[in-house]
């Protein structure tokens, strides 16, 4: 099997798997009972698993709250925003983008039916966003603005930094889905002004299970209600006995990027390349979707003209690759991000994404440009 679907989830790095194994055996306490030695040893492990991760955004490592991946980190960061009562008086109205991942629009969608006011703004052919637009779209009344760092499926990159400073500049607080750049792409929290940022271990070779929610505590500070009552776990936001051997394999594989990703990323982007240019050199009717230069170095999504996505994969069985984002797919529905890139139906039918990762090779490269140029021209016959 070639695997060329990190962004849905990426293989456990043996490292973070070796760092993981002492909590699922001997040193399995609960890091709520300091009270003894091995809830201690528990407790010692989750927070230096807090520093590894807050040191990958540039905060604090009491700003980072455990969670079980992404999905809870948009649901806390939308949600318990709007239900805090600090902003009861700042307004109800909230700013997003047409190509976000179902976790934020779904929460969006669920908040408009509580009365809160949703705008979503749209995207160029390139899938990128409008600066001007956005400044445009905030007014007095606007609580929070949440803006994916890259899009899962094309890979387009936001340019964060921007959209963060019109927000502070405009008073509204800034969240953003970093699922597909954690520990790959450069964040500062402090200078891009984030003050809301979710993350997940599996999308940067961690375990399942463990995410993050990055909550600025000063300038300004977050206010933000939990979704979950119980023990009054993490501060309050979010109750529940956490599972010490993922955060710690989360800890792990987060040093391990801080440590790698100079190297990875053109190594990468180079692979990604080598895919692109034998995919077009083989076939005609190939064609990136999305901008072709702001983007992740590891992700190509690929329109393959006069062919459907799903039987070019059928007859590709060894090849692990994606026609939407892993959650659309659940789903069984077309992507709509592509939608939102003014593609026709044909063009999205026909689409692929390849997401390239650590253990990726030239030679998996080449033969997948081998055998997807070989089915593709036996059905277009």
């Amino acid at each position: 099997m070639i695997y060329l679907d990190y962004n849905a989830t990426t293989p456990l790095d043996p490292r973070v798997l070796e760092a993981m194994l002492p909590f699922f055996r001997d040193r399995f306490g609960n890091a709520a009972s300091r009270h003894h030695r091995l809830g201690t040893e528990a407790a010692q492990a989750v927070d230096i698993a807090r520093g590894q991760a807050a040191a990958v955004l540039g905060a604090d490592p009491e700003e980072i709250v455990w969670t079980s991946g992404a999905t809870e980190s948009d649901n806390l960061a939308l949600k318990g925003v709007a239900a805090a009562p600090a902003y009861a008086k700042k307004g109800n109205h909230l700013v997003t983008v047409s190509t976000e991942h179902r976790a934020v629009l779904d929460c969006c969608e669920h908040l408009e039916s509580r009365g809160f006011k949703v705008t979503v703004l749209g995207v160029d052919p390139g899938g990128r966003l409008d600066l001007g637009r956005l400044e445009a779209a905030i007014t007095a009344q606007t609580l929070l603005v949440s803006v994916m760092h890259a899009n899962n499926e094309t890979g387009v990159i936001h340019p964060i930094g921007e959209i963060g400073a019109v927000c502070r500049k405009k008073g509204a607080l800034f969240h953003t889905d970093a699922t597909q750049t954690y520990g790959k792409e450069p964040i500062d929290v402090h200078g891009m002004s984030i003050d809301l940022l979710s993350a997940s271990a599996h999308k940067f070779c961690g375990p399942k299970g463990a995410g993050l929610l990055y909550v600025r505590k000063r300038n300004p500070r977050v206010r933000c209600e939990p979704l979950q009552h119980g023990g009054g776990h993490e501060k309050g936001l979010r109750s529940g006995t956490l599972n010490v051997p993922a955060i710690v394999g989360l800890g792990a594989a987060a040093t391990l990027c801080r440590n790698e990703s100079a190297a990875e990323q053109p190594r990468l982007r180079a692979l990604r390349d080598r895919l692109e240019k034998g995919l077009r050199s083989g076939l005609d009717g190939v064609e990136v979707n999305g901008d072709p230069v702001r983007r992740l170095a590891h992700t190509s999504n690929l329109s393959f003209s006069g062919i459907d996505a799903d039987a070019l994969m059928k007859a590709l069985p060894d090849l692990a690759v994606s026609s939407s984002s892993a959650c659309t797919s659940a789903l069984l529905q077309p992507s709509y991000v592509l939608g939102a890139l003014g593609c026709d139906e044909a063009r999205i039918k026909g689409s692929i994404r390849f997401s390239l990762g650590r253990f990726t090779t030239e030679d998996e490269i080449d033969a997948a440009v081998a055998d997807i140029a070989n089915a593709a021209k036996r059905l277009r016959k």
